[in-house]
């Protein structure tokens, strides 16, 4: 508990939240002890607010010019809003027009959204400006200055603790690669129902790939920007063995049913490896603490007990099943076996690497770090683009536009205390997905609900207005920190803070929080209705696109594989990027599956094929990785023919996958009798190796490297080529049923 407290003071979302309060209660205070002012503070502490959004992970530079965008934006809405308040014929038109735009940005990617956010959150407070001692004009350029005050906080604070966002991010990232890695560890020793478990690692890919695309742009572009110093030589080297460990786990390709049926009566080999696979993620867990300072490095493990252990269990094997029959069993453990030493030497390195980086002087940057760099694409063509109803953006600013009207014209109507809270829960609710929008609703409504019962009971057991200042401050920091890990108690110390601030300010307190409930229920309602009734972008619909991309980037990974059999030697950066580019689209098709999920049940079309359409993706990218890793980390003979044949036909299957997505007539056809000559060549080669190695054997000779070689590429690659191949034409088969 005390550990978790202590890690949650650490966080990156707690120091954020402290700079928002600190920018807020230093403008409030200086405003009112110097210049005899509330309203100008107000305004200040309010700029504060609306840059923070788009302070997010990332470089100094796109902070900066987001958080400046974000501050452009506010001022000018803000005066526009402002200005013609009073002027319904024109106001409407121009909330319309503002609402759709600033809404539209959000094409744009991840930090626009966020800086729409700030437009829109902008845009419904300025409609609560009522103060007579500033202008509108001036209202809105104190907000600029309070705006710029946080953001010389927050690069302030980000050049004076630089370890803080990327030991933030690194230990994140640990802890979900860590959680996977133990899942994978449970699917191995599951026999019932591994459906929940590979869901979980559905999800979690998601937020693995999030966090290294953040790291990539924290660590690579500092590197740019400032040179290649000891800490940022350390950060890129941890960084590419966690990925290296993120690629083992999911190269380790197992056909689970071939699997249960090799080892059914052998469950303390697998039990083994199982325990195997627990202690490289505590170990794991144990670097993330030691990154935060919460233990310190140690390189005691059981490791060498539990390899010694499984390497008694394979001669076991062999013995009790018997030579040729227990070959393929064997081969399998055994190359387990050498997947999980890779594992283990790379959690090795990174635990030199933290306990003593000085006294390497031979690590290199990573080899044309800067095409890893996600690009920030900020071309107006994507607007023009994205100007359809084909487009989910499009249709959700199109979505909000219309909510918020209709929430503006039920308060105008009704003519509510504060009716612009009816908009404010409409913009920090609504979202482009409807599992998204449903999620926030029913957070924000309990949060609220919370956070009003608490805010009565304590405003009737004191009226203390000091009190009420402290509470205010506290629930303000707890709110925000909490607004990404926990939207439901953000929103219940949110709605403190209001009650609160408005307890300090205003004669009935009960009326304020009356009227905070009513509006944030008619707002939750609108968002929740509108994003069902208003021009939907069902995830049945958009879902197929993605299919596409990441069987996409199969096709160019594979490509990319095949190459590097030929060539060898060093890996290529070309090959880097197509591995990068096909782990972020299955992540990005997992993305879509769990909003497909969250959705109405009468809108889930096809929901059953699309599951083992995941299911088959996830996979494929398993075997893949497999294929790959085995390639790049051993030495291999002269490419076969069949191999060729294999990548050949493979390549095929996933064309015409993408050509059912596209809904294209395919005119591929190949040639299948060749694939069956393939086949049966890598058996006979395969047979032929182990005839040779079973007269060695009888002649009492031990295997040679070069046996254990041929035997060991043989099976792998074979195997993963045909378990590519079934899967490619498991793809077609499911794709047709859509």
């Amino acid at each position: 508990m005390v550990k978790n407290l202590i890690r949650y003071f650490k966080g990156i979302y707690f120091i954020k939240a402290f700079l928002v309060a600190l920018a807020m209660v230093i403008a409030v205070i200086v405003s009112v002890y110097f210049f005899d002012s509330f309203d100008v503070g107000f305004s200040v502490a309010l700029g504060a607010i609306l840059c923070a959004p788009s302070d997010v992970s990332g470089s100094v530079k796109h902070k900066f010019y987001g958080m400046l965008a974000s501050l452009i934006l506010a001022f000018s809405i803000t005066f526009l809003i402002g200005y013609f308040n009073n002027y319904l014929p024109v106001l409407v038109p121009l909330l319309i027009i503002l609402v759709f735009l600033i809404s539209y940005i959000s094409v744009f990617g991840f930090r626009a959204s966020l800086i729409s956010l700030s437009g829109l959150i902008a845009l419904v407070l300025a409609f609560g400006h009522q103060s007579a001692e500033i202008s509108i004009l001036e209202h809105s350029l104190f907000i600029v200055l309070g705006g710029v005050w946080y953001l010389v906080l927050a690069i302030s604070t980000q050049l004076l603790l630089p370890r803080v966002q990327a030991d933030f991010l690194f230990v994140e990232l640990l802890e979900k690669t860590a959680e996977f890695i133990k899942i994978r560890g449970k699917l191995l020793a599951e026999e019932n129902d591994r459906t929940s478990l590979l869901e979980e690692n559905f999800k979690l890919q998601t937020a693995i790939n999030e966090l290294q695309e953040n790291i990539r742009e924290v660590v690579l572009e500092k590197r740019f920007n400032s040179g290649f110093s000891n800490r940022t030589r350390r950060q890129q080297l941890i960084f590419s063995k966690i990925i290296e460990i993120y690629e083992l786990a999911i190269s380790n390709a197992i056909d689970y049913d071939k699997f249960d049926t090799l080892f059914k009566e052998h469950h303390e080999k697998v039990d083994e490896f199982k325990l195997l696979i627990f202690e490289v993620s505590d170990k794991l867990n144990h670097i993330s603490k030691v990154i935060l300072k919460e233990e310190k490095l140690t390189y005691k493990n059981n490791f060498k007990v539990l390899i010694k252990k499984i390497e008694n269990h394979i001669q076991i094997y062999k013995v009790d099943i018997g030579l040729p029959e227990s070959r393929e069993g064997v081969i399998f453990l055994l190359n387990y076996k050498a997947y999980q030493e890779k594992q283990i030497s790379n959690l090795m390195d990174i635990v030199r690497i933290l306990d003593n980086y000085s006294k390497n002087d031979k690590i290199r940057a990573i080899k044309d770090a800067e095409q890893f760099l996600t690009p920030q694409d900020y071309d107006v063509k994507k607007l023009k683009a994205n100007f359809t109803f084909k487009s989910p953006i499009f249709r959700h600013s199109l979505r909000l536009t219309l909510t918020m009207l209709i929430g503006f014209a039920i308060g105008f109507v009704i003519e509510m205390q504060q009716s612009y809270w009816i908009l404010l829960t409409i913009v920090v609710i609504m979202r482009p997905s409807y599992g998204l929008t449903k999620e926030r609703t029913k957070n924000r409504v309990i949060g609220t609900l919370i956070g009003a019962a608490v805010g009565v009971g304590i405003i009737f057991l004191t009226q203390n207005p000091v009190i009420y200042a402290v509470i205010a401050a506290v629930s303000l920091i707890i709110g925000f920190s909490l607004v990404k890990e926990n939207y439901r108690n953000a929103a219940a110390f949110i709605t403190l803070y209001v009650i609160f601030m408005y307890a300090l300010i205003h004669p009935n307190i009960l009326t304020v929080i009356q009227f905070r409930v009513i509006d944030t229920l008619i707002g939750s309602m609108l968002a929740y209705v509108a994003n069902y009734l208003f021009w939907p972008a069902w995830e049945a619909k958009n879902i197929k696109e993605v299919l596409s991309k990441s069987i996409e980037g199969f096709s160019d990974f594979l490509k990319q594989i095949a190459v590097f059999y030929h060539e060898k030697g060093e890996v290529p950066t070309v090959y880097a990027l197509a591995r990068k580019e096909a782990f972020l689209q299955v992540g990005n098709l997992n993305a879509a599956y769990q909003r497909l999920a969250q959705e109405p049940k009468s809108r889930q079309e096809n929901i059953a094929v699309f599951y083992e359409l995941i299911t088959i993706i996830n996979t494929y990218l398993s075997s893949l990785s497999s294929l790959g890793m085995y390639i790049r980390t051993n030495e291999t003979g002269k490419v076969p023919e069949q191999f060729e044949v294999y990548v050949k036909h493979i390549l095929s299957n996933l064309e015409k996958a993408m050509e059912l997505l596209n809904n294209s007539e395919s005119t591929i056809c190949l040639d299948t009798e060749e694939l069956g000559f393939a086949a049966k060549n890598y058996d006979d080669y395969f047979q032929s190796l182990s005839n040779q190695r079973d007269k060695e054997i009888a002649k009492g000779l031990p295997i040679t490297k070069e046996m254990r070689s041929q035997l060991h590429e043989t099976q792998m690659v074979s195997e993963q080529v045909r378990w590519l191949l079934s899967l490619s034409e498991s793809l077609i088969k499911n794709i047709k049923k859509v």
